[in-house]
């Protein structure tokens, strides 16, 4: 699977970025790094990615503003253990929490939650691609200055 992934390039990085931002268990950065130690254009590598990820989390922000509690329950399967922990998150930090939507295990619910509070479209858009391109911005600084030491 791996050599299938590296060999269609930007189309691969963007749908497993895509999925890794829905409640798909997924990761989407060794994709990343790969491409990025096959010489491929940096900034492009983090455009496709972040682009990617963002767009998989506006999926999960639309099940909650449409789907709302039929959706998290029965289709995700998100328990309410995870849904509470969003929504502390949320309790604590607000919407500003969604620059954490880039974390494993509680980053697709707060885009979920984000959703079922009806955060404002343009606010959760902006904090979520901020925070996913800072992640993927800092794996492909990590990897370059790694790559450079070789």
């Amino acid at each position: 699977m791996h050599d299938w992934l590296t060999s269609y390039g930007y189309g691969s990085l963007f749908l497993l970025s895509f999925l890794a931002s829905t409640l798909i268990p997924l990761g989407s950065e060794w994709l990343l790094v790969a491409m990025l130690l096959a010489k491929y254009d940096p900034a492009q590598v983090v455009a496709v990615a972040t682009l990617g990820n963002y767009l998989g989390a506006l999926t999960s922000y639309a099940i909650g503003l449409y789907g709302g509690e039929f959706l998290r329950v029965k289709v995700l399967r998100m328990d309410e253990r995870a849904t509470q922990r969003a929504e502390r998150i949320y309790g604590k930090f607000g919407s500003y929490s969604l620059l954490l939507s880039w974390l494993p295990v509680v980053g697709d619910p707060l885009c979920l939650v984000g959703g079922v509070l009806r955060i404002g479209f343009l606010r959760f858009s902006v904090l979520v691609f901020a925070g996913k391109l800072v992640r993927y911005a800092a794996v492909a600084w990590l990897t370059m200055q790694g790559a450079s030491l070789t």
